[in-house]
């Protein structure tokens, strides 16, 4: 899995011409699922992201996470994170370690619950849908994170 965090002030995602998910200050997610993750690379990033040290304390350091300024998300799921453009012949990324949407939606959803029964407040896309994200990035901090199924990352 691979999810780029950004820290935000506020973001809103709109598909079909309505918003279907907004936040204040916390973090806006992408989120990439690939054809060999599961529900244990879903929890395990998420406790990532919560616990992300990120926010600044009093004295301008990052040192606090979600879980201490009680910050929102905003996940939004984006096949094309999981892209390869390094061993493709020509321009077109190859899209095929991406998971399919049957295995890739439950996983999504995992994420989602995992940071919500943590205590983050969590605002969805809509999964597979041509959606537009608006978000201020705030600082801008921006953080890659991957979880594979190898344990040690």
């Amino acid at each position: 899995m691979r999810a780029v965090v950004q820290r935000v002030s506020g973001a809103q995602v709109v598909a079909d011409g309505e918003i279907v998910g907004e936040i204040g200050a916390g973090l806006c997610i992408l989120l990439g699922v690939a054809r060999d993750d599961g529900q244990e690379e879903a929890e395990r990033l998420a406790g990532r992201v919560a616990r992300l040290r990120i926010f600044e304390n009093e004295a301008g350091r990052f040192d606090r996470s979600l879980l201490d300024t009680g910050g929102q998300v905003l996940v939004v799921s984006q096949f094309t994170l999981i892209a390869d453009a390094k061993r493709q012949r020509g321009t077109r990324p190859d899209f095929s370690s991406a998971a399919p949407r049957e295995h890739a939606e439950p996983i999504y959803e995992r994420f989602c619950e995992v940071l919500d029964k943590l205590g983050v407040p969590v605002q969805r896309g809509v999964f597979g849908a041509r959606m537009a994200v608006e978000l201020v990035n705030d600082g801008p901090v921006t953080i890659v994170l991957d979880v594979g199924s190898d344990p040690s990352t």
